[in-house]
């Protein structure tokens, strides 16, 4: 028999409203902090409105995890409604301790069985498994297949980033005082990716024109090797970027689904504004 199963994720996926409710996918919040004011990321700040305030704050904010009460609350509520098992999704438990407090939130709810996945990255990454887990709980897949089906797609899902200004990554403490002049010097545009759930970097690449053209020529490699991929490119507020490389892509891979997402507060404190990525996933039927 098949258990009604739950599907709950952090907002770092940025799904919209509409598609959350359309698949019955519940969220919980992560916050960014300016000073001594915190908001809960899409429910008090938009991602507008972060970019904008990011602007002329006078130091970089802060980010930080959801209270492990807040997952309490939703699952007992997720219990109350009739579901018997949840699986947690969330952004990569080396760079937030978001997983881990679902987690434990689950070990203090006795009346649902919570199963944890870490998508050991963020972004429009974490929302491909967020999205598919929903359609297998639709289609009454139970916990155990579900998480199944997740790790599998982990084989072939891929995203590589680019930062617009080192500064702000120096700032965050992400690269030292003389890996900054050098790069400023030498017009160097990092590309970062996720291994084994951290932020590390890829390639170090002369001009943003270069980075980019690398990272699409990632995509080529991937896609050469046959199946079909659908991919998604994502900016911190600068869509008129997005929109351009996704324009390229379509047009050199035509059977390639391309859509555009972008980079919320959180994650586009550590990245900083301007800041592109790519992401993709092969299709599996």
């Amino acid at each position: 028999m098949n258990r009604k199963v739950a599907i709950v994720t952090d907002s770092t996926a940025y799904i919209s409203e509409s598609v959350r409710n359309q698949h019955s996918i519940k969220m919980v919040p992560l916050n960014v902090i300016f000073g001594e004011t915190s908001y809960q990321e899409e429910l008090d700040i938009t991602t507008d409105e972060f970019y904008e305030k990011m602007k002329s704050a006078d130091e970089l904010p802060k980010t930080s995890q959801p209270a492990i009460g807040q997952f309490v609350t939703l699952f007992e509520q997720l219990a109350d409604e009739g579901y018997e098992q949840v699986v947690t999704i969330h952004l990569s438990m080396k760079i937030s301790g978001t997983f881990q407090s679902a987690i434990s939130a689950g070990e203090m709810v006795d009346r649902i069985d919570v199963f944890g996945f870490d998508t050991e990255i963020s972004c429009a990454p974490q929302a491909y498994y967020v999205l598919e887990a929903a359609k297998l709980a639709e289609a009454g897949a139970d916990a155990k297949e579900i998480i199944e089906k997740l790790t599998y797609m982990k084989k072939t899902s891929r995203a590589y980033f680019m930062v617009d200004d080192l500064n702000h990554l120096h700032r965050g403490g992400r690269l030292s005082g003389a890996q900054l002049v050098v790069g400023n010097l030498l017009k160097i545009k990092p590309i970062l990716h996720f291994e084994e759930g951290s932020i590390v970097p890829f390639e170090k690449v002369r001009t943003e024109k270069k980075a980019l053209a690398r990272i699409v020529d990632l995509l080529a490699e991937d896609v050469s090797k046959g199946g079909s991929f659908y991919a998604t490119v994502i900016h911190a507020h600068r869509l008129d970027g997005a929109e351009a490389l996704a324009a390229t892509i379509q047009e050199r891979f035509p059977d390639v689904k391309v859509d555009i997402s972008f980079f919320g507060p959180v994650i586009g404190t550590h990245l900083g504004a301007g800041s592109l990525g790519l992401s993709w996933q092969k299709q599996y039927t």
